[in-house]
């Protein structure tokens, strides 16, 4: 499981990254007198918070079916095998066809 932590962690710190450098952007606006830059800077505010809580939920969900796939895996490992067998055969059989 810690290959699977340290796989996802830079997915984690990159979207951390793009909202750090979001907030940056509204911080710096926070002087202008502009109305346009005053609504755009708002709205800005109001989603990037709610992108926040959306992500973490959404990664509290990701991280949930990821554990929960390693431990079906490490359970039944031949149903796991046979089962991408059988996906692979029949993704294979469906791009064969013209």
């Amino acid at each position: 499981m810690a290959t699977t932590n340290n796989k996802y962690k830079p997915m984690s710190q990159e979207m951390r990254y793009i909202m750090d450098h979001a907030h940056a952007l509204v911080d710096a606006t926070s002087g202008e007198l502009d109305d346009r830059i005053k609504s755009a800077r708002t709205a800005l505010k109001e989603r990037l918070e709610s992108a926040k809580g959306d992500y973490g939920e959404l990664e509290a969900q990701l991280l949930d079916k990821v554990q929960a796939a390693d431990e079906f895996i490490h359970v039944k490992p031949y149903s796991a095998i046979g089962g991408t067998f059988v996906a692979g055969l029949l993704l294979g059989w469906f791009m064969s066809r013209k």
